[in-house]
């Protein structure tokens, strides 16, 4: 039996949890910066690392006490140190290598996307092999997941992430950051149909691109004189049905794009038995709603983590870090960070 604290600080939020992998989650604890990067419309690095800094203390002590446990009572210190913005993954990492150093615990450096890749698993018996698609502000990428520790990437992001696409569409409308859910809001407004029928990726390989998309939308937001390139302004702040009209398109777009790479994924790897999707897009009602139905009509079952479980936490990294505790799977004092 083992304790793992896992730490997760790569991006905006500053997560700790501890995982028994006899009793599972005992606690989990996030802090999240929305509020400090609202402003300028997506996550500017030196303010994410700021707050790291100034949070990571007390979500750590928060996460121990919800747990019930000491410091001594945790057998390893699992760590996110790839990828991620280098500022806020440096606090992190040298913080969990100092409690590492202080208290003699093993230390096992964690890969986001592995973590991610792995959290439907913290809630769900899934049955291996199966698909997994991550997809969030920073990344999209389907997995085929062999068993624990035992993945390959099939596809990925070749340029922007989904999640990015939903954000940069957005503040081209003047719309507040996080983009997913007012995308989300809107396209329900009008029943999420389909009015402007933007630029599907239909090629055989499993890779995305979804910086072509984004630049259409651009494109037809000044075709439409709703949008001024020279001033990066949106000129129909008014025209609430466009907004309804463009955030439906896309988001439609975006889950056609999902279930044509999962049919091509599903094609390649007949063996499956499940498909699951995680990452912050995975929060989106509607994908996981067209989701669920693409995998009943191919007898698949489909599991998505709890929404808090979903965007980026530590829960899913002391997860993985609890396997490769028993795999004897450590890093070293050098434990260093990745973009």
């Amino acid at each position: 039996m083992a304790k793992i604290l896992g730490i997760e600080t790569s991006c905006d939020e500053t997560a700790a949890s501890v995982y028994d992998d006899k009793k599972g989650i005992l606690s989990s604890t996030i802090f999240s910066q929305i509020d400090h990067h609202k402003y300028f419309g997506g996550v500017i690095p030196e303010i994410a690392s700021r707050s790291q800094l100034e949070k990571i203390n007390p979500i750590i002590k928060e996460a121990l006490e919800q747990a019930k446990v000491l410091l001594d009572d945790i057998d390893a210190i699992a760590v996110t140190n790839k990828p991620g913005l280098p500022g806020s993954l440096l606090v992190g990492v040298c913080f969990a290598k100092s409690i590492a150093w202080a208290k003699n615990k093993k230390i096992i450096g964690i890969n986001h996307l592995e973590a991610h890749a792995f959290s439907a698993l913290l809630e769900n018996d899934i049955e291996f092999p199966f698909i997994c698609l991550t997809a969030s502000g920073g990344h999209t990428s389907i997995y085929l997941i062999k068993g624990l520790g035992q993945y390959e990437l099939l596809g990925q992001t070749l340029d922007d992430a989904s999640g990015e696409a939903f954000d940069k569409v957005a503040k081209m409308m003047n719309c507040p950051y996080p983009g997913g859910p007012i995308i989300e809001k809107l396209a329900a407004e009008v029943d999420f149909k389909d009015f402007f029928h933007y630029p599907r990726n239909k090629g055989k390989k499993l890779d995305f691109s979804f910086s072509g998309l984004k630049t259409a939308v651009l494109y037809d937001l000044v075709k439409k004189d709703a949008y001024d390139m020279h001033e990066k302004k949106f000129l129909k702040e008014k025209d609430v049905r466009l907004q309804q009209e463009v955030a439906s398109s896309l988001l439609v777009c975006i889950t056609d794009i999902f279930k044509q790479k999962l049919e091509l994924a599903c094609k390649k790897h007949p063996e499956i038995k499940a498909i699951a999707m995680a990452g912050g897009v995975a929060c989106n009602k509607y994908i996981k709603n067209q989701l669920t139905t693409f995998c009943k009509k191919r007898s698949l079952q489909f599991f998505t983590p709890s929404p808090k479980y979903c965007t980026d936490n530590a829960a899913m990294i002391a997860f993985v870090g609890a396997y490769k505790f028993h795999k004897g799977e450590f890093s070293d004092m050098y434990l260093d960070i990745l973009e």
